[in-house]
């Protein structure tokens, strides 16, 4: 089955579920099924990474002796089972079945097969008195990964964690009338001036607005960094690490000239087909961004550095099994050269806005102090909080913002929350 396979090139070889699961390159897998085939996978594997350390937990609750160091690809069969019993909407019988089948044609399963039968049968009995227990008991996140949060955040870390294993709701960046389209797609807007929804049943490109290219997804957290910018009409940006364009189509409709930059060939080619739906014309680039070479240089420049996405764990609930601190620690030092290279991009007088979706002050607050104190030129230009109501507490006593995903709080949890963000105005003389 797809899912078994996915899921063991996630949590065995650290492989990016985004990437797995890409329409045009994705794994064979999964791009050779039909498309509610791929729905189904793909709601499988969400569900089994959010909830992975609990279904783990129960499946060695129910075996009387610890599945053996080499069973992965049993156990793997069983966590894709569990998945659908414990958190999707799947008749138990047919998970099992399921199961079942796909053991019985591995040979290396196959003298499990009556364990699988037995272990998930019993789970869909006992579900409802074992899980509340076990949810109340087994982290629901690898250690490193909640030492960090706890760590950064001490007061907030609780409700974060918690947030994090519920599936996010989507935010769209509309060109204008947020109110009508808010009204027409039964939803809220936000103070940053996103629209809200909950998550439809189908893909979101088939909902009014989409093929009309009236607005794009895009969470509110990451649509505020194109906001940060004093100016922007008919000034000169450069958008690097641009793919898959959400911020460069903020900038080119606020009256920009932008120059997006993208290292990836294919994440261009999207950004392009992205921009082409919306009816926004920028000039486009192939190339890193420390490889970008402006001589006159641009009125602004918009980095959004590449990272640990730790923000973004709601929506790529890989992220704790796929990065480690040693990522964060490196990724730091390429957001630090990136910054570098960027400031020496910006006109004198001009802005520097930094961002990145992670949640860890080492990709953020940290890395920008230690540029300032290497910078002495550079300083932050602090953002005016009244311009996001509700948002008041994600503006840092620099200045700078970060928010974090158990912020906008809403009585339903499919409303509530946003992704985590670092972001920063720099400017010079």
């Amino acid at each position: 089955m797809a899912a078994t396979r996915l899921l063991a090139a996630v949590t065995e070889s650290q492989a990016s579920l985004d990437g797995l699961l890409d329409p045009a390159g994705g794994n064979p897998a999964f791009t050779g099924l039909g498309d509610q085939d791929r729905l189904l996978v793909r709601a499988i594997l969400l569900s089994a990474l959010r909830h992975l350390q609990l279904i783990d937990a129960y499946i060695d609750q129910m075996v009387d002796n610890p599945l053996p160091d080499g069973a992965k690809a049993l156990r793997q069969v069983l966590r894709v089972g569990a998945a659908q019993i414990l958190f999707l909407d799947v008749p138990d019988r047919a998970a099992v079945d399921l199961a079942v089948t796909q053991a019985t044609a591995d040979p290396r399963n196959r003298r499990f097969a009556g364990l699988v039968n037995a272990l998930l049968r019993r789970m869909g009995r006992e579900k409802e008195s074992r899980l509340p227990v076990l949810m109340a008991e087994v982290a629901a996140f690898p250690a490193w990964f909640e030492s960090r949060i706890h760590g950064a955040y001490p007061t907030d870390a609780a409700a974060i964690l918690s947030i994090l294993s519920e599936p996010p709701a989507i935010d769209l960046t509309v060109k204008s009338d947020a109110a009508g389209w808010a009204e027409q797609l039964g939803g809220v807007v936000l103070s940053t001036g996103s629209v809200r929804i909950a998550r439809p049943e189908g893909p979101v490109s088939g909902l009014a607005g989409y093929d009309e290219g009236a607005w794009w997804v895009q969470d509110a957290a990451a649509s505020l960094p194109a906001q940060m910018f004093s100016r922007l009409e008919g000034l000169d940006i450069a958008d690097l690490c641009a793919a898959p364009g959400g911020k460069t189509a903020q900038l080119a409709l606020a009256g920009a000239r932008v120059t997006a930059c993208d290292q990836s060939a294919n994440r261009l080619e999207r950004l392009r087909g992205n921009l082409t739906r919306l009816g926004l014309d920028v000039a486009t680039q192939l190339s890193r961004a420390q490889d970008l070479v402006a001589p006159e240089g641009f009125d602004g420049v918009l980095l959004d550095a590449p990272c640990s996405s730790t923000g973004t764990v709601r929506r790529h609930p890989d992220i704790p099994y796929t990065k480690s601190q040693d990522d964060i620690v490196r990724l730091a030092r390429v957001q630090r050269d990136l910054l570098d290279h960027a400031a020496g991009l910006v006109r004198p007088g001009g802005e520097l806005v930094f961002s990145n979706c992670s949640l860890d002050p080492m990709e953020g607050e940290e890395m920008v102090a230690g540029f300032l104190a290497d910078h002495p030129a550079w300083r932050i230009r602090p953002v005016d909080a009244s311009r996001w109501p509700g948002l008041e507490s994600a503006i840092t006593a620099a200045g700078e913002i970060r928010t974090h995903p158990a912020m906008l709080a809403h009585n339903d949890l499919r409303l509530a929350g946003l992704d985590g963000f670092y972001a920063v105005v720099l400017t010079r003389p």
